[in-house]
């Protein structure tokens, strides 16, 4: 909530000094005004001009000249010296405590698709090496990773939608199940568990000790993914897939993805793409609920840094690097075009983002403001 008038976040300051919070609460006057935030615990001032002011609705954050972040709450009423002071301070702890938690966990936090609630389920963030990508010039890279590294990370994805529980992809496994614990869910919750693809950052949560991790899963695999794997052509590469194949053969579903228009669901909500090239049945999938769309792209990319603003690059592991960056183009076209959230497995926290077209050809991807999540 905003703070109407200095008196009013003194006296704010004061009926919550009682509890441990480490925020600030600010004064909004007209964007580029000076401002006076105050701290609940030290009751210390200090002045910092805005260039904007906070979006209605959101809690959004700023720095001052010590690096300090200061959180500055949304307006929902204007507060008048009737207000009791206990609502007032439980309704902003409540407000701060749910920014906090996707704030500062950078692992796990949940975003709604319409009636959707989608969780991201990282294992944790990373610099790639510009050594994995092939089509690039030095002109590209001095623009886009100068460093000669890029922001990546390794995503699964759970959705909850109708009564059931999804689970998109499994990454290595090194904290899967602990970021599912920590939303309240165990592996025996999982309805299904639903592949982008088969390599290992990918599939490596899926067994435990050589068996299945998700006892009452049925799992997902596009037909020429499955097929891929279970072929001479996958070579030594195949084991890993090949267990988890046999791990679960009594539950094992195969498909095939339409095209990026098409409407038919593999499961409530859920529309399989493909969006092949990194894998020979490498599949993306539409979520929408209530009118609501997000494009969760699997692998389409692993720099978005470069693979944004020059989505012909690809990488050296892509079974056929051309097909996966034609199919690259052809959706991030559509999903520019349609003005459709996206999210991948390897997109830095938090995942999820809105991408546009540029006047150069390529486009330009804006993340998400955690702010939306929980």
């Amino acid at each position: 909530m905003r703070i109407v008038s200095q008196n009013d976040a003194g006296r704010f300051t004061k009926r919550c000094a009682s509890f441990s919070l480490t925020m600030r609460i600010v004064f909004l006057p007209p964007a580029g005004k000076s401002v006076k935030t105050y701290s609940p615990n030290t009751q210390h001032t200090m002045n910092q001009t805005l260039t904007s002011a906070s979006p209605k609705g959101k809690i959004t954050q700023h720095r001052d000249t010590k690096n300090t972040e200061i959180y500055i709450l949304p307006a929902i009423h204007k507060i008048k010296n009737s207000v009791p002071s206990v609502p007032l301070c439980l309704i902003s702890i409540l407000l701060m405590t749910s920014h906090f938690s996707a704030a500062q966990n950078e692992n796990v936090i949940t975003f709604d698709v319409g009636s959707i609630a989608l969780t991201v389920l990282s294992e944790g963030q990373q610099q790639g090496r510009t050594s994995i990508l092939i089509g690039t010039t030095e002109e590209m890279l001095a623009k886009t990773a100068p460093d000669g590294t890029f922001p990546n990370a390794c995503n699964a994805f759970l959705m909850e939608n109708a009564g059931k529980i999804i689970l998109f992809d499994a990454g290595y496994g090194r904290k899967l199940f602990d970021n599912i614990k920590s939303v309240g869910k165990t592996e025996s919750d999982v309805d299904a568990i639903v592949l982008t693809h088969m390599h290992g950052d990918h599939i490596g949560g899926l067994l435990r000790d050589g068996q299945k991790a998700f006892p009452q899963a049925e799992l997902y695999i596009p037909q020429a993914e499955h097929d891929y794997w279970m072929s001479d052509a996958a070579g030594n590469r195949a084991t890993q897939a090949r267990n988890v194949i046999a791990a679960y053969k009594d539950r094992l579903r195969l498909f095939t993805p339409g095209e990026i228009d098409d409407t038919k669901e593999l499961l409530p909500g859920i529309h399989p793409v493909a969006a092949y090239g990194h894998t020979p049945g490498h599949t993306g999938y539409m979520l929408e609920s209530d009118g609501k769309k997000l494009f969760l792209w699997g692998d389409l990319t692993h720099a978005m840094a470069v693979q944004m603003p020059y989505p012909q690059v690809s990488v050296t592991y892509d079974t056929d690097p051309k097909m996966a960056a034609a199919y690259r183009l052809k959706l991030l076209k559509y999903v520019s075009d349609n003005d459709i959230r996206i999210a991948g497995m390897h997109n830095a926290f938090p995942a999820l983002g809105h991408v546009k077209a540029n006047a150069t050809g390529g486009y330009t991807h804006t993340p998400v403001c955690e702010c939306e999540g929980r």
